[in-house]
């Protein structure tokens, strides 16, 4: 199907509305820019385009699984540029495992990052942020349910693309009602900003925690997860394997320059969005030059300073709503990764792997002292997802267990 270049600017629109809910969320929920998140997301996205050959199909944007350290290194008292510098260690990471799958061949990740492991992890992703979005909920209760409510109203009831985007519709109904009904709602702030400019960009690697580094950086190993099932699916639903062209060594490179570019202008990290495959099973346009138009304008939204303004003033208790659904729903695949690699939860070699993934996950990141080596605190998320990989690794299969424990087409992000 030929279309007009009026269509696919159209379409590529669509896009930046798929992912703009969830990318400004991470730096509103962790104090970060949400015009630098934007410009990262579109630079990012612009870029992994450039390094996959323009293949594929993929949009970035923020990554929720970086949340609770980026949390905790703010209560930490860490900076922002030592923050960045720790986005950029996790970007690293991701640059690393691509060399490593250019010498060796794709099958190792996949081998690393098996169902039976990055099911339990996902999970852990969202109960450990549960908290987080009960405690922003908790201050002012009747605006969060309202925010929840028409939340879900968008997700079971509407149709078409507004189906596709009841983060951004809980948002809107959930803003509306805090300006008409919240006395201490200030919209000032939006008056006093400029249409254009420039953020305020963070530089990283100007102060360098090692500290802070160890904290953030072994995140890129869940994030990895995140990226191989992204991959997975898009490819499904584009009926192509990216895995061999352009190659999941070009894939992880794409996402770890992408990262590295986020950590040193202080945007959150990026990752794959599953939100812009729905988008693309929905439309049947699998073009990935629509994908870049949409990079475009996501830059050139972080470029509206008053858009800025506005995100800024959302009410906590309405980031608490939202997040109550997608915190939850990151927890919900997780769970649905182990039902449809169909893991029997009769063996006791499966046992011990997902729950050791669940304990050291959930109880490390609930210890009320963190962690910690000398002066480095130690990610309960990513310690789960290093020992979930070597029990696995090291117990050994009988022959029924090799579905769920070995490579697997059916991984799901």
């Amino acid at each position: 199907m030929q279309l007009t270049m009026q269509k696919k600017v159209v379409l590529g629109l669509q896009h930046t509305i798929a992912m703009f809910g969830a990318t400004v969320l991470v730096p509103l929920l962790t104090g970060l820019n949400p015009s630098v998140a934007l410009i990262a997301a579109g630079v990012g996205t612009l870029l992994f385009h450039l390094v996959t050959k323009q293949m594929v199909p993929v949009f970035l944007g923020s990554s929720f699984a970086f949340i609770p350290p980026i949390v905790l290194g703010v209560e930490r008292g860490y900076s922002w540029a030592a923050i960045g510098a720790g986005i950029v260690g996790a970007a690293v990471i991701y640059l690393t495992m691509s060399i490593i799958v250019t010498f060796v061949g794709h099958d190792i990740v996949r081998r690393i990052f098996p169902p039976i492991v990055t099911g339990p992890v996902i999970t852990v992703i969202g109960i450990t942020l549960a908290p987080v979005a009960i405690g922003m909920a908790e201050g002012t209760w009747w605006l969060a349910i309202v925010t929840l409510a028409a939340t879900l109203i968008a997700a079971v009831f509407f149709k078409g693309l507004f189906k596709m985007l009841p983060i951004l519709t809980g948002a809107i109904v959930g803003y509306l009602t805090a300006a008409i009904f919240l006395e201490e709602f200030d919209f000032s702030p939006v008056g006093d900003a400029d249409w254009i400019g420039w953020p305020e960009f963070t530089w990283g690697l100007g102060n360098i925690e090692w500290a802070a580094i160890a904290l953030i950086a072994p995140i890129a190993f869940v994030t990895m997860i995140e990226h191989v099932g992204d991959i997975l699916a898009n490819g499904r639903v584009v009926g192509k394997d990216f895995f061999d062209e352009p190659g999941l060594n070009r894939t992880l490179l794409g996402d770890g320059i992408a990262t590295m570019f986020a950590g040193l202008v202080g945007g959150p990290p990026n990752t794959t969005y599953s939100e812009n495959t729905g988008v693309l099973a929905v439309t049947k346009v699998y073009d990935p030059f629509i994908i870049r138009i949409g990079a475009v304008f996501a830059i050139l939204l972080g470029l509206i300073p008053k858009l800025a303004a506005i995100l800024q003033t959302v009410p906590v208790a309405v980031l608490g709503g939202l997040s109550i659904v997608l915190f939850g729903m990151i927890a919900a695949v997780g769970m649905r990764t182990l039902v449809e690699a169909q893991v029997d939860f009769k063996k006791s070699r499966n046992m011990i792997v997902v729950g050791l993934i669940l304990v050291f996950g959930l109880g490390v990141s609930g210890l009320s002292t963190p962690l910690a080596i000398g002066d480095v605190a130690i990610s309960g998320l990513a310690l789960a997802a290093v020992i979930g990989v070597a029990a696995n690794l090291i117990l050994p299969l009988t022959e029924e267990d090799e579905e769920v424990a070995l490579p697997a087409d059916e991984m799901v992000s």
